[in-house]
């Protein structure tokens, strides 16, 4: 996170990325967005490649959703305080178990593969009165609609 007026740096979110995803995901660690069998194919090339983020003001805290294009998934900092920005969650519903047949495009459609774009909905602006996150993935064509329940940290 930057200062808008002076272009200081006052958080950076270290290497939080890749040992979150190696934690939670194992073989598919830094895999591809197209590919479910390449553990570790992302290392030397932006790792998950942060992709698209999205703010939101959510019960007076201010969010960050960043999505990951490669290994897929959504990292929510709470950034109220910017200079302390805070890990929340990271949520993948791509499905890491199904086989991908690279010639046929079609096998991508249930995935969730390579969030490209992320848009924020407030409550205020929902249909079920719930704060949600719409994901747009690039290789696979499918948007992912993910409510947030928002609970105070400690």
């Amino acid at each position: 996170i930057y200062k808008a007026a002076t272009g200081e740096r006052v958080f950076d979110s270290g290497d939080d990325f890749e040992t979150i995803t190696a934690e939670r995901l194992g073989d598919g660690f830094n895999a591809s967005n197209d590919d479910n069998d390449d553990f570790d194919s992302r290392s030397d090339a932006k790792g998950p490649e942060p992709e698209a983020v999205a703010l939101g003001l959510i019960n007076g805290r201010q969010y960050a959703f960043i999505g990951l294009e490669r290994v897929g998934g959504v990292m929510v900092y709470d950034i109220s305080e910017p200079e302390a920005g805070r890990f929340v969650q990271y949520v993948n519903t791509r499905d890491f178990s199904q086989s991908i047949d690279e010639d046929n495009p079609a096998s991508y459609s249930n995935l969730d593969l390579g969030p490209e774009s992320i848009e924020f909905i407030s409550a205020e602006d929902s249909p079920n009165q719930q704060p949600l996150l719409l994901v747009g993935h690039e290789v696979s064509g499918t948007v992912t609609v993910l409510q947030i329940r928002a609970t105070p940290l400690d």
